[in-house]
């Protein structure tokens, strides 16, 4: 989010290129951005809920940095500027009491789904952060993170004189430590625009109602998938609520576990330049399967060329001797069963992929929802759809606790998941 050198430039693909050119044009070199200049993220931005959560020191140019926002985005923005609180930014024990009238109106704002919350403060202290993750994982929106790229933003002599609190050298000097490292997430990918989410939701949602439905599957999910978990007595109608956990927050396609810069090769992962040109910039993902296991439902996506750039080369890999083509893990998490984590969705396509690579390519049980329907034994099943679901995405980071959160009911009869939705 901090740009990238004109040198690193000229080995960027296209894509980025192009990007990063038309804003030249438009707009000074401290406020350009994708969100600001790039007309498929504004777009994507536009369908989606999103706090993008300004950084920096008092005077570096957070709050032109958010009434450019306001200017591009008009009604489908709001902006939160701490400020008008009389909040001082300063080095403090505890969060101020005058951050609770902050979280009202920021609630406000989320409950009324406004496209674009800015979030206009310092944003230097960790515990503060939570707060609003918190509260961007309970009303599902995305996290981007900006700072202004103004020559003094970091220069505590200059800003002494262009911070509106008067606030001294030494004041300045102290919150810098916690503004000059880049704040790592606890994973990269592509989130969903809204739109895109409830999409994929409403086909996900009618291939589960279809599948648990059909004799074949019945049959076949009596001994693989709920044998091990419920007692004999059970019939398959009456294992309600299978898939009750989901991820938390917005519909994602990981890229990178990162651990909040803790994970190996976290900090190599965030520094690449393809990485850091895309941060806050959208993509369209192309959804070719949806899949259930006996732990997991999911859907498989296709990376393109320019969206591989982003994809780590050891993704792929479960154990050293594994061979799979780069990209074959990318997927986005529908719904988990319960004690199952969200990382097992994508073991699990990788299971999919290895059959498919030893030349199984499943046994075609039917056509339903618009795809070819494969078995795979062992409670594996594969709908791969006969036209691509293009979904718009900003990829950006996860910065919450991470913890899966209950689904809701459907209460569909005749099905096999009659009280179970998928995300």
């Amino acid at each position: 989010n901090k740009g990238f050198s004109k040198k690193s430039h000229t080995f960027l693909p296209k894509i980025f290129r192009k990007m990063s050119t038309q804003s030249a044009k438009e707009r000074p070199e401290s406020l350009q951005f994708p969100f600001l200049d790039d007309e498929d993220t504004i777009s994507t931005l536009k369908e989606s809920k999103t706090f993008l959560i300004l950084r920096g020191l008092p005077g570096s140019g957070k709050s032109t940095l958010a009434q450019a926002v306001q200017d591009r985005y008009k009604d489908a923005c709001k902006v939160i500027s701490v400020d008008s609180y009389k909040i001082t930014p300063v080095i403090r024990s505890t969060i101020p009491e005058e951050y609770s009238k902050v979280d009202e109106d920021l609630v406000d704002y989320c409950k009324r789904e406004i496209s674009v919350i800015v979030l206009d403060d310092t944003h230097h202290e960790r515990e503060r952060l939570d707060q609003l993750f918190d509260i961007a994982d309970k009303y599902r929106y995305k996290v981007i993170f900006a700072e202004p790229k103004t020559q003094w933003r970091l220069d505590c002599l200059q800003l002494k004189d262009k911070n509106q609190w008067k606030l001294s050298v030494e004041e300045l000097k102290k919150m810098k430590p916690s503004l000059e490292k880049e704040f790592q997430p606890m994973y990269f990918g592509w989130f969903l625009s809204k739109r895109s989410s409830e999409i994929l939701r409403k086909a996900g949602q009618a291939f589960l109602d279809e599948l648990g439905s059909l004799k074949a599957f019945k049959k076949e999910s009596k001994y693989c998938m709920y044998r091990r978990i419920l007692p004999s007595s059970y019939s398959v109608d009456e294992a309600l609520t299978y898939f009750v956990k989901r991820p938390p927050g917005v519909l994602h396609c990981t890229t990178k576990y990162t651990e909040f810069g803790k994970a190996a090769g976290a900090e190599e992962y965030a520094q690449q330049e393809a990485v850091k040109a895309s941060y806050g910039k959208g993509f369209t993902l192309a959804v070719s399967a949806l899949f259930i296991t006996t732990k997991t439902v999911g859907a498989r996506v296709e990376l393109s060329e320019q969206q591989l750039l982003l994809w780590p080369g050891d993704a792929d890999k479960i154990l050293p001797t594994d061979n799979l083509p780069k990209g074959s893990r990318a997927h986005i998490t529908l719904g988990c069963a319960n004690g199952v984590e969200a990382v097992q969705t994508g073991l699990d396509l990788l299971e999919f992929v290895k059959l498919e690579k030893a030349g199984n390519k499943g046994d075609q049980v039917g056509e339903i929802g618009g795809g070819k329907l494969l078995y795979f034994d062992n409670g594996m099943w594969m709908l791969t759809l006969s036209k691509k679901m293009d979904v718009k995405a900003i990829f950006s980071g996860y910065y919450g606790k991470g913890k899966l959160v209950p689904t809701q009911s459907t209460n569909k009869r005749g099905s096999a998941f009659s009280s179970c939705t998928i995300i």
